[in-house]
Formats: C-alpha cells, sequence, structure tokens
C-alpha cells in the first residue's frame, strides 16, 4: 500500500476498505466507497461536496462540525484526486 490516506476523501486505508482497479487488483490509493472498478463512483462531485459527504461522518465520530470541516478544507487539496482539478 503506498498511500496511508484515500486520495479522494481522506479516510484512513486498510486492506479492508481498499477500492479496486479495472482489473480487480486492489487500490492503493482510494477506498472502496469512493473508487471501483477503476473509476471514481461519483465523478462528478466537487471537493466542496466531498466535504460536505464526509464532515457528519467525522461529526458522528465525535468531533466538533467546525473542526471537521477545517481539518477536510485543508487536507483535500492535498490528495491526488484534487491536486488534477
Amino acid at each position: 500500500m503506498t498511500a496511508t490516506h484515500c486520495q479522494s476523501c481522506g479516510m484512513p486505508l486498510t486492506e479492508e476498505v481498499l477500492g479496486t482497479e479495472a482489473t480487480g487488483a486492489k487500490s492503493p490509493d482510494y477506498c472502496h466507497f469512493c473508487y471501483e472498478n477503476g473509476a471514481f463512483k461519483q465523478p462528478e462531485m466537487t471537493m466542496e461536496q466531498m466535504i460536505e459527504l464526509c464532515v457528519p461522518f467525522m461529526v458522528e465520530g465525535g468531533m466538533a462540525k467546525e473542526q471537521a470541516t477545517q481539518i477536510m478544507q485543508q487536507s483535500l487539496p492535498r490528495l491526488l484526486r484534487w491536486q488534477a482539478r
């Protein structure tokens, strides 16, 4: 595994959550929530929409909404998926 976090949503990557390439091989960079069969599940999603999608999960985990939003706004632009845009 090359990435420690999904390069789309920032989720920590473990073997259990890896997405798949078109060949069926595990993706070293993306989780299965974002990436399957070599493609993004929601290819038209914007970075802002990804933040809106992820923040509630972080809040559910005990983080304040403002803190979760700030973390996502700072970290997502550094991920591969969003650098390409």
